[in-house]
């Protein structure tokens, strides 16, 4: 019987074989199916994480603005999701006036959002001067892009558009209207600010120049003014396009230099500084100064200061300097500042030696 079991088992051999093969073939097919969905599904876990990270990664975009043929500016792709909130109890709203120039206002804001953020506040978006020489009538929306402002500084500090209604005049709220102490630092603001806010919920610095000093103060603060100033003011996409159209049109006529002679009319009234200047001009300096109450220096001895080193170059030693860092005559010179003070006489210097002048004014004629 043994025999006979034993020749039965070997017949059936073949069989049993055929089958353990086709459980093997079975097996390696669920496994390699099984592998395809696991790899396919971490891509996508991957891809997904990619754009949260950074949206523009997988889609060959490196964020540099292109511009056509024609020097139109293409579409810019899908920014970035904001950065997530910083957590913190606010210990009341700060609202700011900056006062000045352009980019005296810009070194202002930058410094109000570091104090925002050192005491605990809540920033309301700063007004821009508009009683000064320059008259701009602009609000910060119509110069910076005022969403992409609050969101790159969410995880620093919060800002809001407008303080609430409860703090408005109609309900019969005054805040406390007060300018800052110049050139002051972290322990003033921490010491001296912060304590009035228990009183205060609302303060007002109705003058941010110079408010918080450059030196000296942590290095964490100084990061901050650079984030801010770098990365969180960008201008309206309206005064980028103009901005990279006008770049592309200089662009056209080969490499160029931006020059900022800082001799406008305001500037050297309040600097003081006539040298160059006729008797006539002088006094139209002098007479400016004392227009502005907020400038606080009337009677200025113009050699004095320039024997110190607070004057600007002339037009005249600007053409001086250019030449000897080895600028020749085809230099294009961008001259990138308001209307320099007696006008193209105190240009011909600077035209002689470098003929290849252009200015604002010639360009934005072009683009009106």
């Amino acid at each position: 019987m043994e025999v006979v079991r034993s020749e039965r088992d070997i017949d059936k051999l073949p069989l049993l074989q055929g089958q353990a093969v086709q459980r093997s073939r079975l097996q390696a097919w669920f496994i390699r199916i099984c592998s395809s969905i696991l790899i396919w599904t971490c891509l996508v876990q991957l891809v997904t994480v990619g754009e949260l990270w950074h949206p523009r990664l997988f889609t060959g975009e490196l964020g540099f603005r292109k511009m056509s043929v024609g020097g139109e500016e293409s579409l810019p792709s899908s920014p970035p999701p904001p950065v997530p909130s910083r957590n913190y109890r606010s210990n009341g709203f700060l609202k700011v006036s900056c006062n000045g120039g352009l980019n005296q206002m810009r070194s202002e804001i930058c410094d109000m959002v570091t104090i925002a953020r050192l005491l605990n506040l809540t920033l309301v978006v700063p007004e821009l001067d508009k009683a000064s020489f320059w008259a701009d009538p602009s609000n910060f929306e119509d110069i910076f892009d005022v969403r992409h402002f609050i969101d790159s500084l969410r995880d620093e500090v919060r800002i809001i558009k407008r303080l609430p209604k409860k703090f408005g005049a109609r309900y019969g709220f005054k805040p406390l209207i007060m300018p800052p102490v110049s050139w002051s630092n972290e322990k003033y603001y921490l010491q001296q600010i912060l304590p009035l806010f228990s009183q205060h919920k609302v303060i007002y610095f109705n003058k941010t120049d110079a408010r918080l000093a450059n030196n000296g103060i942590p290095l964490e603060l100084q990061k901050l003014r650079c984030h801010v100033n770098f990365q969180a003011l960008k201008f309206t996409p309206e005064i980028e396009a103009l901005g990279n159209k006008l770049v592309h049109i200089l662009q056209e006529k080969g490499p160029y230099l931006a020059l900022h002679l800082r001799y406008e009319m305001d500037m050297l009234a309040f600097s003081g500084c006539t040298h160059g200047c006729t008797v006539e001009e002088a006094e139209e300096l002098k007479r400016l100064r004392y227009a502005f109450p907020w400038w606080r220096e009337k009677e200025i001895v113009s050699e004095e200061r320039r024997s110190h080193g607070l004057c600007p170059l002339t037009p005249e030693e600007t053409a001086l300097i250019l030449r000897a860092l080895g600028f020749d005559k085809e230099t294009q010179i961008y001259i990138a500042s308001g209307e320099i003070y007696g006008s193209e006489r105190r240009l011909t210097s600077l035209r002689a030696a470098f003929p290849r002048i252009v200015s604002d004014a010639a360009y934005f004629s072009f683009f009106l």
